[in-house]
């Protein structure tokens, strides 16, 4: 097998809760683009249909999955009709997340129930399919791949109210360590990417302010916003056999923002 084609993820079968969403959704599209059939989970039909024919657009094979996938029942129906369209699963990303400018409040004043939803949102989401993923991967004994998104704020405080989201990004950074560290013996590695600021219909009203994006680039060495593309490169790396020996790391996506700090 060359270089080139240990990035390739012919015959694979990912599924990707979170693939409706702005980053989500790119990333859906560009495993297909590399060879996978992509199962996409998601809360809104709408969304999920377009996302999966970005993926029928690359000439792959889609299934859309709408579903709640911070409920167990939810997440395991999400495995098991992956299952049955394609038979196997081998990758897992789990793109749900975000939440934090929706709920800021002063850490010493955070409401119970915006912490525990941010937690939902932001942890559980990515636990419960994954966990099922995973009994599917261990019982086929062909090894596999998980992917979490993260964040910069995993890794970094920020004055301003987001107490809440940078501890579950926290919780995903250590949990991506700790499945790795439980997962290796069975061929599965486990993995995150923490990004920056990533220009998606999500953040579009906070990058309409010139000043908040100014102040944002000013601090990013490369000078400028990622886009869902910068991610894709990682992704391919840490979803295919050119990772098999590299789990339990988190790679900041971030411009440099982190190596000022």
């Amino acid at each position: 097998m060359s270089i080139v084609d240990r990035f390739r993820l012919d015959e694979k079968v990912a599924l990707v809760p979170g693939g409706s969403g702005g980053i989500g959704s790119e990333l859906a599209a560009g495993l297909a683009d590399a060879g996978a059939r992509v199962a996409i989970a998601g809360t809104s039909r709408d969304r999920v249909e377009i996302a999966a024919r970005k993926v029928e657009d690359t000439g792959s094979e889609a299934l859309p999955i709408v579903g709640d996938m911070t409920t167990e029942e939810d997440a395991e129906r999400a495995v098991d009709d992956t299952l049955d369209r394609f038979g196997r699963i081998d990758i897992v990303i789990n793109a749900i997340g975000g939440g934090a400018g929706k709920v800021l409040h002063p850490a010493h004043e955070y409401p119970r129930d915006d912490w525990d939803w941010i937690f939902e949102l932001n942890v559980r989401s990515a636990l419960l399919p994954t966990q099922y993923a995973v009994r599917a991967m261990i019982e086929a004994g062909r090894g596999g791949r998980v992917l979490n998104i993260s964040s910069v704020r995993g890794q970094l405080g920020i004055d301003a109210g987001y107490s809440a989201y940078v501890a579950a990004k926290g919780a995903i950074d250590s949990l991506t360590r700790q499945e790795a560290t439980e997962w290796a013996k069975y061929g599965i590695t486990v993995n995150a990417i923490a990004p920056t600021f990533v220009d998606t219909p999500q953040v579009a009203m906070l990058l309409s302010d010139p000043e908040f994006k100014a102040k944002l680039v000013s601090r990013i060495p490369l000078a400028r916003v990622g886009q869902p593309e910068d991610l894709m490169g990682a992704v391919l790396l840490f979803c295919s056999d050119a990772s098999s020996y590299i789990t339990g790391q988190i790679l900041t996506i971030d411009g440099g923002l982190t190596a000022t700090q």
